[in-house]
C-alpha cells in the first residue's frame, strides 16, 4: 500500500469486460515525506469517489484487481481509500 495524489482523470473510449462504471485516474506516487516519488500512473478507483488533487491509498498488482467490484478484472494499480488526514509521529 502506498499513498499517491490524484493529479488528473483519464477518459478511456473502450473498457475490458468488467470495467464498465469504474473511473480511472491519474496517480503521482509519494514519498514518506509526501514528496513525489517515480513517474505518474494510472489507477482505477475502487471507492468510486477520488478525485483530483486528493491524497489516496493505492495497491498494486493482483491485489489492485481484487479492489474493484468486478474480481480479477485487467488492472495493475487500484485505489481502495482516501486519506483525510496524516499525523506524522
Amino acid at each position: 500500500m502506498q499513498l499517491a495524489r490524484v493529479i488528473g482523470t483519464l477518459v478511456a473510449t473502450q473498457k475490458a469486460e468488467g470495467l464498465e462504471g469504474v473511473k480511472f485516474l491519474v496517480v503521482q506516487p509519494l514519498d514518506k515525506h509526501r514528496q513525489p516519488e517515480g513517474e505518474p500512473a494510472v489507477a482505477a478507483d475502487g471507492t468510486g469517489q477520488a478525485g483530483p488533487g486528493e491524497l489516496v491509498f493505492v495497491i498494486a498488482s493482483r491485489e489492485a484487481a481484487l479492489a474493484l467490484p468486478e474480481w480479477f478484472v485487467p488492472v495493475d494499480l487500484a485505489i481502495t481509500g482516501i486519506v483525510d488526514e496524516v499525523d506524522v509521529v
